[in-house]
């Protein structure tokens, strides 16, 4: 028997498109996790508790040779690839098998046949909950045309496999082949079935997107780009409006669509009165639980408990949350929210963009790491600018993905939103972080188109529209400066993080339209304004 390049030998046990169900008995026969009270399985990772993104490869072949954005990918030679994928074979031989055939997208014109391989029975259930699960009719006629092998015990051999470390992510895009070993982490599967869609859409005019997505009940959508931590996944989940993912999609000519079938999100303080919806799908039978402590005696999840990980988080399909899209598609979208959680407290809580700054703000992929959440960070906020926001995932170069968001914004008439989430009165550790409510209530109105039609001015440093005012939120949010006890400090802080953006910007300056360039910040507009 042949699963794709990975053949498997007649003495393995393969169990095949097994079910939910049918995964948690063996997760717990075979002592890989503990139950939950609610039936949630609970896992922990070990040591990779996030994914290994300095140990993810691309084959460097003829067909990746000038497809691939080398200066943001680690190369891997044919030969090396092919000496790891034989010791995965090898290795695999003496193991027993978990195969499940899925989906990737919810749009049949453009999903991709994906065939996931594993040792561990609570991985096909992680994959099972994220990817799209065919009918059994479409099981029988199912044919990969794309492999993920996930072997979580086998250790690379960096002089021979030229790896940097014992794990390995190595992705083949020409053989449609990924191998993933060395780590428990379960995101490193779904994100390599995200990083090939990212290479194969846009040569076929399909926009792949990380983002998350939703519809209102007057059928028009929304998509919500963001790093972790911005506030994704819980500001899609909105019990007024159908959910279409919280993490991966795609902008074809026929609209938008979910590449998945559940949701990953993260539970650090996840609160039952803040975010019911996912509160109550994390407490669920089968919902993964990955490194959440629960307790010993009660078998309650602890949300608040981050002794193994600031990064727990709950897998679960999109069937958990109420008011899920049961298709996963929806027309074009009216708005593109970008969030950022800003630690410098800068960034007013939301701005108008034009389609060249939503270009720009796209590229720049901007927020910022809270100082003190990691070793060696110092007093000040560090800022991420991560392109796309999904640099890790997105092998082409950014502008692939930028002009291709640029046309369709363009084609579909899309209103486009910066949004803060971060601090407001100053930096992390002297402002305040950004009320929930406040953010809410401006996105409703952005939504609706009412936010569109309020007054106006335009930041003297970053040239976006912001609204004055807008009813039930305190106007004074709505100009940084003047929410700073030091409107000099603010002015200090916001002609750093000006600087910021043009230095990390210069990288694609020769890659745009010149109107895409100007229209990032300028200190020229705030010493006019003066």
């Amino acid at each position: 028997m042949t699963i794709q390049l990975f053949p498997i030998t007649p003495s393995q046990k393969i169990r095949r498109n097994l079910r939910e169900a049918e995964l948690v008995e063996h997760v717990i026969r075979r002592e890989e996790g503990r139950l939950a009270a609610s039936g949630a399985v609970v896992v922990e990772t070990g040591q990779h508790t996030g994914r290994s993104a300095e140990d993810k490869y691309i084959v460097r072949d003829p067909e990746t040779e000038t497809a691939i954005w080398w200066d943001n990918a680690k190369a891997m030679t044919e030969e090396q690839f092919e000496r790891l994928l034989a010791d995965f074979i090898s290795f695999a031989s003496h193991k027993d098998i978990y195969v499940e055939d899925l989906f990737a997208g919810a749009d049949p014109t453009h999903r991709l046949n994906t065939r996931i391989v594993t040792e561990y029975a609570w991985h096909a259930l992680f994959i099972r909950h994220l990817l799209r699960r065919p009918e059994a009719p479409e099981l029988e006629s199912f044919v990969p045309e794309f492999t993920v092998v996930d072997l979580p015990s086998f250790r690379a051999a960096p002089l021979y496999h030229g790896t940097r470390t014992e794990t390995v992510i190595a992705c083949d895009f020409t053989k449609r082949i990924v191998l993933i070993g060395g780590t428990s982490y379960a995101g490193e599967i779904k994100k390599s079935v995200f990083s090939f869609l990212n290479y194969l859409l846009p040569a076929k005019g399909v926009m792949p997107m990380h983002c998350s997505a939703n519809v209102g009940k007057d059928g028009k959508s929304a998509v919500f780009f963001g790093l972790s931590g911005t506030g994704k996944t819980t500001l899609s989940a909105d019990p007024r409006r159908e959910l279409l993912g919280d993490d991966e999609h795609g902008w074809s000519e026929q609209g938008i669509f979910n590449f998945e079938g559940g949701c990953y999100a993260k539970t650090i303080r996840l609160s039952k009165t803040a975010e019911p919806e996912i509160w109550q799908a994390s407490n669920r039978f089968a919902t993964v639980l990955e490194n959440v402590v629960i307790d010993p005696i009660s078998r309650s999840p602890d949300f608040d408990d981050n002794r193994l990980t600031e990064n727990s988080r709950s897998a679960y399909p999109l069937e958990a949350i109420a008011n899920a899209s049961p298709t996963g598609k929806a027309g074009h979208p009216k708005n593109i929210v970008m969030l950022t959680a800003d630690a410098f407290g800068v960034l007013p809580p939301i701005a108008k963009l034009t389609p060249s700054q939503a270009m720009y703000h796209f590229l720049s992929g901007f927020t910022a790491k809270v100082a003190g959440t990691e070793k060696g960070m110092g007093s000040e906020p560090k800022p991420t600018f991560s392109t796309c926001f999904g640099a890790p995932f997105m092998p082409r170069h950014p502008s692939v993905y930028g002009n291709l968001l640029r046309r369709l914004i363009a084609e579909h008439g899309v209103d486009c939103w910066l949004v803060n989430t971060g601090w407001t009165g100053g930096k992390y550790g002297e402002g305040t972080r950004m009320p929930i409510k406040v953010t809410r209530a401006l996105l409703d109105a952005a939504l609706s188109g009412e936010l569109k039609q309020q007054q106006m001015r335009v930041d003297p440093i970053f040239g976006f529209e912001v609204p004055l005012a807008l009813a039930g939120v305190d106007t004074k949010l709505m100009t940084p400066r003047d929410t700073w006890r030091d409107p000099a400090a603010y002015d200090e802080a916001a002609a750093k993080l000006a600087a910021m953006f043009h230095e990390n910007f210069a990288k694609f300056a020769r890659y745009v339209d010149a109107d895409v360039v100007k229209a990032g910040p300028s200190l020229g507009r705030q010493e006019a304004a003066e």
